[in-house]
């Protein structure tokens, strides 16, 4: 028995005549007619009480086109979920980020994303640290990740969304705070918090090279991996940050953000999966991103001002 075999049995079973089913289902009647015979062959029972003028249901008849409905019916919501999963309308995300990611650039995809593709389930990996993601995506148990680069995988696609530099993030009452650009020198000899190299080195080697440009190693006061800690632990006077622009976006009381009057380097947020990838779930988020935030990545964000 196959799928073919039930709709021609659904088209006699409700035409109850072989001509008018043939008509409908575009073929002659003979051919019709030996399927009907192969599929009660195929379940060793009649289907039909046939006379030279008048068709009808037998008992299992009747009990099958209940079924035959059913099962034709699930083949097409079947071939519908197949064609829907193939054009990246359902199906598994896993989207991994670090923690600076979820201030913006995040919640701007995800309500894009959500709003053209509401049936793909989404699973977020909170703060992951980007060595982590990177690995996570290599091995397949990520999808796309926001993460710092450089990225020195070749099998890694990415995609900047966001540029930025650096800003020095000081306790409110800081002398250092009144300054409308404050030169990288005057850090000198003020403790710093900073990331731990080992696992965010994208956010500690540029500041440890424009402390070197303007002519001192910074003094390591703490070092602590999320940024949002970075910014309260500035507000509760444990020391002095360089950190990305975006630190801004927290809004933490306590603390002072200032423009440096050095061009720091750029720091970059992007956008990173495997680059083999065939998964329309995947090509669908890259696009939207590129679409919607690729303009918006070559533009560097502004530092906010706070009174002091």
């Amino acid at each position: 028995m196959d799928i073919r075999h039930l709709r021609y049995f659904l088209a006699v079973a409700e035409e109850l005549s072989f001509t008018r089913a043939a008509a409908r289902l575009h073929i002659a009647q003979s051919p019709l007619s030996q399927q009907i015979k192969a599929l009660e062959a195929d379940l060793g029972v009649p289907l039909f009480h046939r006379t030279k003028r008048h068709v009808e249901l037998t008992e299992a008849g009747r009990v099958l086109i209940g079924e035959a409905r059913a099962i034709l019916k699930r083949m097409d919501e079947a071939r519908r979920a197949a064609r829907r999963a193939h054009e990246g309308l359902t199906g598994r995300l896993v989207i991994g980020f670090t923690s600076s990611a979820s201030y913006d650039v995040l919640p701007d995809l995800l309500a894009a994303y959500r709003a053209a593709h509401p049936d793909v389930d989404i699973v977020l990996r909170e703060g992951v640290l980007s060595p982590d993601q990177l690995r996570a995506i290599e091995e397949g148990e990520q999808d796309v990740g926001l993460l710092r680069p450089p990225v020195r995988n070749p099998g890694i696609a990415l995609l900047v969304v966001r540029r930025e530099r650096l800003v020095a993030a000081l306790p409110q009452g800081h002398k250092l705070a009144r300054a409308a650009r404050l030169p990288v020198g005057r850090l000198a000899g003020e403790g710093f918090i900073m990331y731990p190299r080992a696992v965010g080195a994208a956010l500690n080697d540029p500041v440890v090279a424009l402390c070197h440009a303007a002519g001192f190693t910074p003094s390591v006061a703490q070092e602590v991996g999320e940024l949002q800690t970075i910014m309260r632990l500035v507000a509760a006077g444990m020391g002095v940050a360089l950190l990305p622009a975006s630190a801004g976006l927290l809004r933490i009381e306590g603390v002072a953000l200032r423009p440096l009057r050095e061009a720091s380097p750029v720091l970059e947020l992007a956008l990173a999966w495997r680059r083999d990838s065939t998964s329309p779930l995947v090509r669908a988020f890259v696009a939207l991103a590129r679409a919607g935030l690729g303009g918006a990545a070559a533009r560097p964000l502004a530092v906010r001002r706070e009174a002091s």
